[in-house]
């Protein structure tokens, strides 16, 4: 009989134990170790032999008592286990392990032919039952499929474990938290709280399970409670930080403020549901939350939210609110098409007043100016203090002007009172100046100047009075002189900026193109369209120097499309007469184009039909010019100029866009319009690419593309963006249709027009 040493891999091959020894020493530490029993020395070896090239531990057992001492010394994950040995049965070392609870499986080869061995084996949990002889797949099979099933319940038990314990830190956790933490069932019932809540509510956790939640919260936010705790969503639109109140059992009626944000299990949506199912028709069971107490926080940002919106010394709205309640209040005027008021006061003598009697009883006169004029007001009107000795008061809803005169004589006449500091008798008054909505401004700061303008008018003409504003109080060259400096200083600070507004393909929903406009970005202003400004660059020798600027922003537009990897686009600088007609304009463009290494293919000069009446055979001559450059012309605003249609035959016109005010004429798609029919008939005849402006409703898209236009723009597809954000909206509409190969970023070249 061979007798292999226990604990060597290599000893059945080699029998010196320093080999053996090295060889143990050499085995992986977290290979599986296999004791093999059999007291056929032939078919121990053979058995031995076919497992010893395997990442296994190997130990050998020739009879069962050895067998014993290998179980009681090592830690087996297999035992290849023959039934008959010599001294003792398998059934009797499968009994042994199963007293001492062994962690391990035994494979049980036999010659038995009988079925009471097999069934004896099994009974006493053997993994598997091989009759000798069997193929040496089979037992390789076997011992793959045996260890692979331990792996797997040592790591679910390991799993469990780990969970086990996760579950008491989140136990732990829960019920350490500082923060209301509940189920509710699918009926929104409790099903569980967290110790906080008897510590913030005062109810024991008794009281609250099977109760449903309405017993908690506040008469008034059942209504937001019930859409925050009945929350059946999963995803990203779960309702997060609803502010709820919610009852308190103190015996003192205190209520508290919650702010509950709501979420899984998994701590990132709300709903529970039952797994394994499809996401849309998943089973509802119930919601878990979070409840945190923000009293404290509401009261704090109750007069913090108080003192950012109203003036500390008068307690009226200041500034911001007066601007957001003028808002609103132009908002409701322009949907009811009535009239408002805003006045601009201004108190006479205030500085003398402050400076000889100090600025405490500076302070306590604007006090008694505010509470006089909040009494002359009516319901629905508010006063403001703009700062110093200035208000503001809007009145809405006005009748006629006569309401805003009676008010402002009410000012008048309750400041003409003298008022009483302290034993000294202060008279003051006030100029008023008044501004109408509509007729003096549609937007708050145009009201608030025009008031201010008027105002101003009073204290020229004697103070004490009022006055309505009118055009002639505006000093028009004061106003051309300040516009003008500021201007050139948006040259020199770079505050100019290029907008675009995407152009559709209705036929493919694509965009395809863009126009191009100049914003101001004016510093007191904020942002300004071309057409606030444009003009007057016109008339003041501007045009020249924004047009270079125009030039360089275009080239250093298309770099940045081009280095984000955009194809090849056309972009349209919108041409002013006055530069067309300046002899170095084609030089300069080729410069900058040699400069920023563009591709003229990528430039579309625009023009208007009025430059052809200006010089028009200089005109052909210089587009001609670009033209054999490489670039590309349109026509802008097509059908509003004077020009004669000859003209297109001889200009190099490659575009013809439709102008947004006959678009704007397009209520019915059954209607006729013949002008648009016409230009889009030209169009088709010349051959050319076609534009329509200004496009807002869809009974305006339909019926130019029943006719033949379908390429558009306008306020129903896009309002003008920022380059960033237009490269960026074209890479997202290129990501999501494009293809898994290569595509192109566009579907055909885009044009976008510079309107300068």
């Amino acid at each position: 009989m061979m007798n292999l040493p226990p604990d060597s891999v290599a000893a059945a091959i080699d029998p010196n134990p320093a080999t053996a020894q090295m060889a143990v020493a050499l085995a992986g530490d977290n290979w599986p170790r296999l004791l093999l029993v059999d007291d056929e020395p032939r078919l121990l070896s053979s058995l031995y032999e076919l497992l010893r090239d395997r990442d296994y531990h190997l130990v050998t057992a020739t009879c069962g008592s050895e067998a014993l001492a290998q179980l009681n010394k090592l830690k087996f994950d297999l035992v290849l286990l023959d039934l008959r040995l010599p001294d003792m049965s398998g059934h009797e070392i499968m009994d042994f392990i199963n007293a001492k609870d062994i962690a391990a499986d035994v494979i049980v080869m036999s010659g038995d032919v009988g079925i009471e061995a097999a069934i004896g084996a099994l009974k006493r949990g053997a993994y598997d039952y091989l009759r000798k002889p069997y193929s040496r797949e089979e037992l390789l099979k076997t011992v793959e499929n045996a260890l692979a099933q331990r792996k797997l319940a040592q790591d679910n038990a390991r799993i469990a474990s780990k969970l086990e314990n996760s579950e008491k830190m989140y136990r732990y956790l829960v019920d350490s938290s500082p923060d209301i933490i509940y189920t509710l069932n699918h009926e929104g019932k409790f099903t569980f709280v967290n110790d906080r809540a008897q510590q913030l509510l005062g109810f024991t956790r008794e009281e609250l399970i099977g109760k449903h939640y309405s017993i908690l919260v506040h008469d008034e936010d059942q209504e937001r409670a019930r859409y925050v705790f009945n929350e059946r969503r999963v995803d990203e639109r779960a309702s997060r930080n609803v502010e709820l109140r919610l009852k308190c059992n103190t015996g003192n009626g205190v209520e508290r403020t919650f702010n509950n944000t709501l979420m899984t299990i998994s701590l990132n949506a709300i709903g529970m549901h039952v797994p394994d199912q499809d996401i849309k028709q998943r089973e509802f069971f119930g919601t878990y939350g979070v409840a945190r107490d923000i009293t404290d926080r509401k009261r704090a940002e109750e007069v913090i939210s108080y003192q950012a919106y109203h003036d500390i010394l008068t307690d009226l709205p200041n500034r911001m609110l007066f601007k957001d309640r003028l808002g609103l209040a132009v908002i409701q005027a322009k949907r009811k098409l009535t009239e408002l008021a805003v006045m601009f006061v201004d108190l006479d003598r205030f500085k003398l007043v402050n400076d000889t009697l100090g600025h405490v009883k500076g302070d306590e006169l604007l006090q008694l100016v505010a509470l006089r004029l909040k009494d002359c007001l009516r319901r629905g009107d508010t006063l403001a203090r703009q700062g110093g000795d200035e208000f503001t008061i809007v009145l809405p809803e006005l009748r006629d002007r006569q309401d805003a005169k009676a008010i402002a004589d009410k000012f008048l006449e309750c400041l003409h009172k003298p008022f009483d500091l302290d034993g000294h008798e202060v008279h003051i008054s006030a100029s008023i100046g008044i501004a109408i909505y509509p007729s003096d401004g549609e937007t708050i700061d145009e009201l608030l100047r025009h008031a201010d303008i008027a105002m101003y008018q009073v204290k020229a003409l004697g103070k004490n009075g009022h006055s309505f504003y009118h055009n002639s109080m505006l000093d028009v060259s004061h106003q051309k002189i300040a516009l003008e400096q500021s201007l050139r200083k948006a040259l020199e600070q770079n505050e100019l900026e290029m907008y675009y507004q995407p152009q559709v393909d209705v036929a493919t929903g694509r965009i395809i193109g863009a126009e191009g406009l100049m914003r101001w970005n004016h510093p007191q202003r904020g942002l300004l369209s071309a057409g606030e400004f444009l003009p007057f660059a016109e008339d003041n020798g501007l045009m020249l120097p924004i047009s270079d600027w125009m030039l360089g922003a275009l080239c250093r537009d298309l770099l940045l499309w081009n280095a984000a990897g955009g194809d090849a686009i056309r972009l349209s600088l919108n041409l002013s007469p006055q530069y067309l007609d300046r002899g170095d304009f084609f030089e300069k463009m080729r410069g900058a184009l040699t400069r920023y290494g563009i591709s003229p293919a990528q430039i579309e000069v625009e023009i208007t039909e009025n430059i052809c009446i200006r010089n028009p055979q200089y005109a052909i001559e210089q587009l001609n010019k670009l033209c054999q450059l490489g670039v590309s012309v349109a026509i802008d605003d097509f059908g509003t100029g004077y020009s004669s249609l000859s003209y297109l035959h001889r200009f190099p016109i490659h575009t013809i866009k439709i102008d947004q005010s006959f678009v704007k004429e397009i209520h019915d798609e059954q209607g006729h319009y013949p002008v648009i029919l016409a230009i889009i008939s030209i169009a088709r005849g010349l051959g050319l690419h076609l534009v329509a402006e200004g496009v807002e409703t869809d009974v305006q898209a339909r019926y130019l593309e029943a006719n033949g236009c379908t390429t558009m723009q306008g306020y129903l597809y896009h309002r003008p963006i920022s380059l960033s954000h237009f490269i960026h909206v074209l890479q997202e509409q290129n990501r999501m249709s494009a293809p898994a190969s290569a595509a192109p970023v566009m579907q055909a070249p885009s044009m976008i027009a510079i309107q300068a």
